[in-house]
């Protein structure tokens, strides 16, 4: 009977010490997001306290100052916002288990982009969900062109994998 209950507490054992562990990481997250303090301090923070007026007892509001106010910028369209797959295709490569490739980028910016992030999905036959993977394109696509990569290491994938598709995450302004 001891012997039993032995290998049924080192059965339970590299659970507990899972468990222990992931409690930890969360405790210390935690301590970091309380010790962080705020990350952005608004811009009516900096302007003067609002005053109480001697006849009516009220508060009055301080009056707009732009020159303390934060910048109100329009908001421009993200590189990735012009820049597409026009087309895609992938081929396995390294005994089966990497996924290689193809695809035409197509910028219609008025700048060029650099520093393409491109998320892949790799899904079963049956179309659920296997995989994904991304990666980080160092070329450079210009203004108003296409760029054509070919057999593109994105990463390595599950042999049940049978279809790809690839999207734009992000790129960055040249």
């Amino acid at each position: 009977m001891p012997a039993s209950n032995l290998r049924t507490a080192i059965g339970w054992l590299p659970i507990a010490v899972i468990l222990a562990v992931a409690g930890l990481l969360l405790l210390n997250q935690a301590r970091e997001l309380s010790s962080a303090g705020p990350m952005h301090l608004a811009a009516a923070a900096l302007a003067k306290p609002a005053t109480i007026s001697p006849t009516v007892g009220l508060a009055k509001e301080p009056s707009f100052n732009p020159a303390i106010s934060e910048a109100i910028v329009p908001a421009q369209p993200a590189p990735v916002d012009r820049l597409t797959i026009s087309s895609q295709s992938w081929r396995r490569g390294g005994l089966g288990s990497n996924a290689l490739m193809t695809m035409t980028l197509r910028n219609d910016n008025g700048y060029a982009v650099k520093d393409i992030n491109i998320a892949c999905a790799f899904t079963r036959p049956d179309g659920s969900h296997l995989t994904y993977r991304s990666r980080l394109v160092n070329d450079v696509v210009n203004m108003k062109s296409r760029k054509t990569l070919t057999r593109l290491h994105v990463g390595f994938v599950n042999v049940n994998a049978a279809k790809a598709k690839c999207s734009l995450v992000a790129a960055s302004h040249i």
